[in-house]
């Protein structure tokens, strides 16, 4: 759960983003981060994307017609 200070924030497709505060690279599958002014940059700039990455779904078996 976040936090009004913090954000659940992902790398867009194909891109590596480094956070300025540690160096790591921003996990793939994302992280929690401060709402801070260089997160929210990248978000307008679409380097990276707020919420958790969209999980595939896998279609419904079709029933057997008898």
């Amino acid at each position: 759960m976040t936090h009004p200070t913090t954000v659940f924030i992902r790398p867009a497709p194909g891109l590596v983003i480094a956070d300025p505060q540690t160096g790591d690279y921003l996990p793939e599958k994302g992280a929690i981060m401060p709402r801070s002014a260089f997160w929210l940059r990248r978000m307008k700039d679409g380097d990276v994307l707020e919420g958790p990455a969209a999980t595939p779904v896998k279609p419904a078996k079709a029933a057997k017609a008898e």
